[in-house]
């Protein structure tokens, strides 16, 4: 290239590299990244559409990323809480804090919101309502007092109930959420009202991370409804007691032990024959249908067959009765412990010196003698 044409080239660029306001100094650093993170943890002290009445604690924010449009920046962030005298570990949630520009005074908070994707909390269904219990804290939305105080009170049945199945340390106490719909319930857990219809209710929390998480049943109104006052202590038994055994239970837990041990702490000061409890596998049984193994896994998905699902569940609890007739409760105690931290076979052979093998034999035997 010519060397005067180069130089016009040069040139051309300048006004480029240069803005003629500010020279070619360094640019202004971007405060809003620790403004918004100021602006938020201030208004997190004391955020104004924080729910009434509900006993929080701990409640932060942890900024993980801004963005600016213009007057306007939307920060994302994880919630943290716990509840007073029900959370040893805190709750967190993904959520989205919208602030806008105030002129001298800063970024301010205008609006707080599930992160995009992210499944809401109860309180932002609706104004919550609170009811105490013995042993039992019931958050509802959309639903009347009453309807919340007998949720309560068949909760303080269903915590005394787990303790005595499960003589192990643990919260005694529950947290119930009554959403107004199966649709609100399905949003809260961020899966389809269908995988959830026709249950009364289920639980949360994530397995193996510590020893008191943050658990929560969540009732289903339309399935919860449904069933009879006897069918909804069994419900909330069942589901406590994935509660109380949640810090014992991990990816190695199979799903016949965790799900067969919530049945038998719920079934197991009833009067229920073992035929009455279990109608579905007592049918197959009948017609010569005995299954040849102990429910998989994949037996417990929903969505499927509902008749199969249930014997998936009868038959894992008839496996825990089992196995506490014949070793002793204390012994299913322990195969729980010790099948959360070592595989099933080394934990059968610890705890009831037998294998799977032995076991199932054992079991499909006890299905004869008592389904037959």
């Amino acid at each position: 290239m010519p060397p005067g044409r180069r130089l016009v080239r040069l040139l051309a660029l300048v006004p480029l590299l240069c803005a003629p306001a500010t020279g070619c100094g360094a640019p202004a650093a971007d405060t809003t990244g620790p403004a918004v993170r100021e602006a938020v943890a201030e208004w997190a002290a004391a955020p104004p559409a924080r729910p009434a009445g509900v006993p929080f604690e701990g409640w932060s924010y942890e900024v993980t990323s801004v963005r600016r449009d213009g007057a306007r920046a939307f920060a994302r962030a994880t919630l943290r809480y716990r509840l007073a005298g029900y959370d040893s570990a805190a709750a967190d949630a993904p959520r989205e804090v919208e602030l806008v520009r105030g002129g001298a005074d800063g970024w301010r908070v205008a609006a707080d919101r599930p992160a995009p994707g992210a499944p809401p909390q109860l309180w932002d269904q609706g104004a919550v309502t609170v009811v105490r219990g013995a042993h039992a804290l019931v958050l509802g939305v959309g639903r009347d007092r009453g309807t919340l105080a007998g949720i309560a009170a068949e909760a303080d049945r269903a915590v005394p109930a787990v303790g005595a199945a499960w003589p192990r340390p643990w919260a005694g106490r529950v947290v119930v959420l009554a959403p107004a719909t199966l649709d609100a319930m399905a949003a809260l857990l961020g899966r389809p009202a269908d995988a959830y219809r026709g249950l009364g209710a289920v639980t949360t929390g994530r397995v193996g991370v510590g020893p008191a998480p943050a658990d929560r049943v969540v009732i289903n109104p339309e399935g919860y409804a449904s069933l009879s006052e006897a069918g909804r202590d069994v419900v909330l038994t069942h589901e406590t007691t994935h509660v109380a055994t949640r810090a014992a239970t991990t990816a190695t837990t199979p799903l016949w032990l965790s799900e067969g041990f919530a049945d038998w702490a719920a079934y197991r000061a009833g009067g229920r024959t073992p035929a009455e409890a279990a109608p579905e596998l007592a049918r197959a049984v009948r017609r010569g249908d005995l299954p040849g193994a102990l429910p998989a896994d994949g037996d417990f998905a929903f969505g499927g067959d509902p008749e199969a699902l249930a014997r998936s569940y009868e038959g894992a609890w008839l496996a825990c009765r089992l196995i506490a007739a014949k070793w002793g409760d204390a012994a299913l105690v322990r195969l729980y412990e010790e099948a959360g931290r070592a595989p099933l076979p080394t934990a059968l052979d610890e705890t009831l010196g037998v294998d799977r093998a032995e076991l199932t034999r054992a079991w499909r035997e006890a299905l004869r003698e008592e389904l037959g």
